[in-house]
């Protein structure tokens, strides 16, 4: 190998980005990312200093268009951005806030005097970075007499401030206008979903009560789709919303202020919070905003919320004596599968763990929280008797299924080990000679009648086959500890090798999925076209759905489709799998003459008739299962199956009529 050769590397050099260049080649460091997670966190930034002008009480509404060509724009009513002459400073206040890194009107939002107390910008960052990754920037901005603009481009101005009076039309026009296009030398893709626009101001409109957040987004004829968010009472419309009429409790909204310190040598700040939550059996929600940006790793609130909820539960269980005789304490985990809470919370000081403000780490902020939840939750508990046995029983049913479910998978993690030479072990099921899982294909079929002919049409190289006995558990109604003591499941997922995902919040070692280990390239479903074949099937794409979801995300999942109709001529048999189907080939028959039945089930079709009809890769039809259609299923199966009697009823009231042929009286 030859001789790796090395710059010199002295005093000479260490170089210093300057200008444009601090946020241009290396963007990530102020927004997270290059990607587009970065580009997004981008217009986060100015959108921020948007809200915040419209919080303070000026203007109540906020308009965010996007281009075709990717540019935005965000527009508030405000008192307009002033883009002047800097006495104190000496330079233009363009200069400074939009060329200048740390340089802003926010820093001393703890003080009487400060323009902004509650704000979400804070470090003076956001402006003058968004312009600095930015292909271009134009900034526009009304204070009732005056519209004064600047343009830049790729980080350095472009032209002079200019100043122009408002038309008689315009008259009275104040706020903002930031017109940018973020450049694609700095950022690897800014091709913003329209998803995150309306996640993000519909976030806005709930933790901004009575600010109307409109989005605009640029069609490709050149029209513009408009969408508006608001909520009048913020997180407690937000919040009802959500958990519908159905909630165990009813929500409950709180409000608190105090004023502390994190350190005794730090100056004191003031903390104000709304807080609304309930309990329910179909919604399980934590969500934490602070000054109006969502905490998607939570921080200082989340802390506090698992200390107090876990506090005032436990304390009122052992209280009541609820827990069994040597029973173990709930965990926070038992409480959150239940409990949906929103906290909007707001400070005069905040430390944010990045600029990207997904989590807040100040210790007044916990502790004023954790103290006035404890105290909140006793009087709660105290004043509706009926709601806390209600909530506790749930909270202790919620533990005890855990419990179960832990020890049910801890088993299975059992049966599924060692599960090589599973020809040896699973009852009935047929191996192919491949072992190549780019190749092999698994059939699932119904019953021992089709085993017998998927057997001898198969092609035994690359085709195995595993039937199902009788009709497989729902597992949509059943806990875990039930699902993994049926032989059929077990066997079943044994078969296909890659373990079992668990859904809920348990130890990690218990689940098992590997997708590394499937042994797989399709697994096919393959029933009879009858009731109790769609029956099977709809069964086991639940049992998929609840035990093996990323099957389905990766398309490992189909449906072999059966034909209904069997149609011969002199010289040929043909196969209808509808009755439009059916109809084309008779049209095209014309005068011959031809024989029409119905297809018979699996179990009675002859070898060829099979491999032509449902295992020959050439012929055969498939239908590949989506996350969407096994999502149908299960909503489907909930209403008719499950415990959603409000929906099963509403099922029968409009559908009902469609099925009155089949009772059987």
């Amino acid at each position: 190998m030859a001789e790796k050769k090395t710059q010199q590397y002295d005093n000479q050099s260490i170089k210093a980005l300057k200008g444009a260049d601090r946020v241009r080649k290396r963007p990530a460091v102020i927004f997270g990312s290059d990607g587009l997670e970065g580009c997004e966190h981008s217009f986060f930034e100015i959108l921020s200093n948007a809200v915040d002008e419209a919080r303070e009480g000026h203007g109540n509404r906020i308009r965010t268009t996007v281009y075709r060509d990717h540019s935005l724009a965000v527009e508030d009513f405000g008192r307009g951005v002033p883009l002047g002459w800097n006495e104190a400073e000496g330079r233009w206040n363009w200069d400074l806030i939009y060329c200048e890194l740390y340089a802003g009107g926010k820093y001393d939002n703890n003080s009487e005097a400060s323009a902004y107390e509650y704000s979400l910008g804070l470090n003076g960052l956001g402006a003058c970075a968004t312009q600095y990754s930015s292909e271009y920037m134009e900034v526009h901005s009304y204070d009732g007499k005056v519209e004064r603009s600047i343009r830049f481009r790729r980080g350095e101005v472009d032209g002079e401030l200019t100043e122009r009076p408002l038309t008689r039309k315009e008259a009275g026009r104040t706020g903002t206008v930031v017109h940018w296009k973020p450049d694609l030398e700095v950022f690897t893709d800014i091709r913003i979903p329209p998803e995150f626009f309306s996640d993000l101001l519909r976030r806005q409109s709930v933790v901004n009560a009575g600010i109307t957040f409109i989005l605009r987004v640029e069609e490709e004829d050149g029209s513009f789709t408009e969408s508006t968010y608001c909520y009048a009472n913020g997180i407690t419309d937000y919040l009802s919303e959500l958990v519908g009429e159905n909630s165990l409790t009813m929500p409950v909204a709180w409000h608190m202020e105090a004023k502390g310190r994190d350190r005794e040598d730090k100056p004191e700040y003031k903390l104000k919070a709304d807080i609304a939550f309930c309990f329910s059996n179909t919604v399980s929600l934590l969500e934490y905003y602070h000054n109006s940006s969502f905490l998607e790793h939570g921080g200082s609130p989340d802390k506090a919320v698992r200390l107090a909820f876990l506090y005032a539960i436990d304390k009122y269980l052992k209280t009541n004596n609820l827990y069994t005789k040597n029973e173990s304490k709930i965990t926070f985990n038992d409480i959150a599968d239940c409990l949906a809470l929103v906290i909007n919370s707001f400070s005069t000081m905040t430390s944010y763990e990045n600029q990207t403000k997904k989590a807040i780490n100040n210790p007044f902020i916990c502790d004023a929280l954790n103290n006035f939840l404890r105290k909140q939750l006793e009087i709660y508990f105290i004043e509706n008797p009926k709601d806390a046995e209600q909530i506790a029983k749930q909270v202790l049913v919620n533990k005890r299924s855990r419990e179960s479910a832990e020890k049910a998978r801890g088993d299975f993690k059992k049966k599924l080990a060692g599960s090589m030479d599973v020809s040896n072990r699973v009852e009935k099921f047929v191996n192919c000679r491949s072992k190549d899982p780019a190749r092999a294909e698994l059939y699932i079929v119904e019953g021992d009648s089709a085993l017998t002919s998927c057997k001898l049409g198969r092609d035994a190289e690359f085709q195995a086959i595993i039937p199902v006995r009788g009709k497989t558990l729902n597992c949509l109604k059943c806990d875990y500890a039930r699902i993994f003591k049926s032989d059929i499941i077990v066997d079943l997922l044994r078969v296909i090798g890659c373990g079992v995902e668990v859904k809920g919040k348990t130890k990690s070692d218990l689940n098992s999925f590997d997708l590394n280990n499937l042994r797989w390239s399709k697994i096919i479903i393959c029933t009879d076209a009858d009731e109790d074949g769609f029956q099977i099937r709809t069964l086991l794409l639940t049992l998929f759905y609840r035990l093996l979801p990323t099957l389905l995300a990766e398309h490992r999942v189909f449906i072999a489709e059966s034909p209904l109709f069997e149609i011969t001529t002199k010289d040929q048999t043909l196969f209808a799998y509808d009755e439009f189907e059916k109809a084309e080939i008779l049209r095209k028959l014309g005068n011959k003459k031809y024989t029409l039945q119905r297809s018979k089930g699996l179990g009675e079709n002859e070898p060829g008739m099979m491999w032509q009809t449902t295992m020959n890769p050439e012929t055969r039809r498939l239908i590949s299962v989506s996350p969407a259609d096994a999502a149908m299923t299960d909503r489907m199966f909930d209403t008719l199956l499950g415990d959603n009697l409000p929906a099963r009823k509403q099922f029968i009231t409009e559908h009902g009529s469609e099925y009155m042929k089949d009772i059987d009286v």
